[in-house]
């Protein structure tokens, strides 16, 4: 497996003129025509002075990205078709003026200042597919400090990030189960009866019985269960993109809820885990 952390250097750093620095030489070279057909000295002293400070500018361009350490870190899940934070570390020994940063193909992210030691960004970035997927190519670029050239660096990041189906509404099988009525005649379990407590809701059968004094708890609409499967007819990719909005939304709701895919079975439960349990199947199945 490819390292985790890349080191730039001499072998893994580019550099070429900018547009600007085209410019510059263009006019550098057409004052020391000038010079050399009109045989005037400070012509061609303006000359190698434009020549000299480009040839400084290639040395400090190729020095603000030379020993920058890129280093991952660990990815945190997302969905496909949306923007996605792609965890990376820059380290360096001395600061750095203005760098950019970006995935082949996405948005770029500019740091004007990086300061010396180690610097965490997140780098945006959007998968059209899920299960585990590798981040498009990291470029690394910067014109600093005089603009006449431009410095770049390549890298594949190694690590893979999880990235969950799509989110998007649509028919799923919800095998809630059925409610006949609602009330006081329903209850689900016993708890030891507390000082203060409602004398209706005492279990005064088993009392009666003999038993320790207990209250009955009684069951709540909300906490009903919920299991979550594909929709019948529904093709496979679409149904799963259909069941990550649908556990997306019951989170939110705070229901309980569980999922049946691909034969295998997250039973119904509630919280941030459980819902990335349940996404995680999804990107997996």
């Amino acid at each position: 497996m490819p390292s985790a952390e890349h080191r730039l250097g001499l072998r893994t750093l580019y550099i070429i003129p900018s547009r600007f620095g085209m410019v510059w030489l263009a006019a550098a070279a057409l004052l020391l025509l000038v010079a050399i057909q009109t045989g005037s000295n400070s012509t061609l002293l303006i000359a190698f002075l434009l020549l000299g400070l480009m040839l400084l500018a290639m040395f400090l361009t190729h020095d603000n990205l030379q020993g920058i350490t890129l280093r991952c870190g660990e990815p945190s899940p997302g969905f496909a078709a949306e923007p996605m934070s792609y965890p990376l570390r820059l380290i360096s020994p001395t600061p750095r003026q203005r760098l950019q940063l970006r995935f082949q193909g996405q948005a770029p992210q500019t740091l004007e200042q990086l300061s010396a030691g180690e610097t965490g960004i997140g780098l945006s970035w959007t998968s059209g597919s899920r299960g585990w997927q590798r981040p498009p190519r990291l470029l690394l670029d910067s014109v600093a400090p005089l603009g006449l050239f431009i410095c770049w660096a390549r890298w594949q990041p190694p690590l893979p990030q999880l990235v969950w189906p799509a989110r998007r509404r649509g028919p799923v099988q919800d095998q809630t189960p059925p409610r006949q009525q609602e009330g006081l005649n329903e209850w689900r379990d016993l708890r030891p009866h507390r000082p203060g407590e409602r004398q209706a809701l005492v279990d005064w059968a088993g009392a009666a019985k003999g038993r320790p004094l207990q209250v009955k708890l009684f069951q709540d609409p909300g906490d009903a269960e919920r299991l979550l499967a594909p929709a019948a007819g529904v093709p496979r990719e679409a149904a799963l993109q259909h069941l990550a909005e649908r556990i997306w939304q019951l989170h939110h709701r705070g229901e309980r809820y569980g999922l049946c895919v691909s034969g295998r079975t997250v039973a119904p439960a509630t919280g941030l885990r459980h819902r990335d349990a349940c996404l995680a199947l999804l990107a997996l199945a």
